[in-house]
């Protein structure tokens, strides 16, 4: 089973390891959730999804390449 929206942290390592180059301060959250959905290892129903999930992946994103 892959990752599912609650799987912020992995989302986050995940992405970076995706867009090494992107600053996710400045991600419009469409986008975020368009990147999500497209990584290999997600698992999970699109309209699961809100901007709260998308918070908590942008926010260990952030957290991580602090």
């Amino acid at each position: 089973m892959g990752y599912r929206w609650t799987d912020s942290l992995e989302l986050a390592l995940d992405l970076i390891e995706e867009y090494p180059d992107v600053d996710p301060l400045k991600l419009h959250f469409p986008e975020l959730m368009k990147w999500v959905i497209a990584l290999e290892n997600f698992d999970d129903d699109p309209k699961h999804c809100g901007e709260r999930v998308l918070e908590a992946i942008q926010l260990a994103w952030i957290s991580e390449v602090d």
